[in-house]
């Protein structure tokens, strides 16, 4: 896309893409991962929370041999993701399925990598959920596969503010507006800010529980994660 002046000429998906994402460093980090660990190319990614499907496609691309899907609740970036991910891949798209559905009961595949990335299995608010999550990808996962997870925490998490990031022709704003130290609540926004004053305010909507590096590895534990 052209340069962004104004909010109005703005599409947030590729806004995005731009500050958030960053789908080839992604793949290249699992792919090389997968290959330490078990001597071989992974050749079957499954990015759940997919969005616009970003990763399953940049997958997709680094081999003829590679198949993907992508799996969100909400069409409306899927249809995005189709548009401006899966259709650029000409033949290769038929090696990628993005499709609307739930992480909790995911296709009945198996799968060399899992992907769930920014952060987005906070969504899961209650250990109980969490913990259904992490076992319906343990049973979709082959014998040599992996769950890849980052996360976000530390004591500048909780506290309520805003950081921006300047970009050629857009300031990326992220907005951490709210958190329960008691119930681990967590309310966080992405806003965009234009060179004509423009802005477009709470483009992202985040309602999150703000899982500690303990917890989730405890309920990976438990559910019969390994090293």
């Amino acid at each position: 896309m052209g340069k962004i002046k104004a909010a109005k000429n703005a599409d947030r998906y590729d806004l995005y893409i731009k500050s958030v994402q960053d789908p080839d460093s992604e793949v290249k980090f699992v792919r090389r991962t997968f290959n330490k660990m078990f001597h071989k190319e992974p050749r079957t990614l499954r990015e759940d929370f997919c969005g616009t499907g970003a990763v399953a496609c940049s997958f997709v691309r680094t081999s003829p041999e590679n198949r993907a899907v992508g799996v969100d609740l909400d069409p409306v970036p899927l249809a995005w993701g189709r548009e401006h991910h899966l259709a650029p891949l000409g033949e290769a798209a038929s090696r990628v399925k993005l499709m609307e559905g739930d992480v909790l009961h995911p296709p009945d595949e198996k799968f060399d990598i899992v992907c769930a990335n920014n952060f987005s299995y906070f969504a899961f608010k209650t250990r109980e959920k969490l913990s259904s999550y992490f076992r319906a990808v343990h049973k979709t996962l082959n014998d040599e596969g992996f769950l890849y997870l980052d996360i976000y925490g530390g004591p500048e998490a909780m506290i309520p503010q805003l950081e921006e990031w300047e970009y050629d022709d857009f300031t990326y704003v992220w907005d951490q507006d709210f958190y329960d130290p008691v119930t681990g609540d967590y309310r966080c926004y992405i806003h965009f800010k234009f060179p004509d004053g423009s802005k477009m305010k709470k483009a992202f909507k985040y309602d999150w529980c703000l899982w500690n590096l303990v917890e989730v590895k405890d309920l990976l534990y438990e559910v019969g994660y390994r090293e």
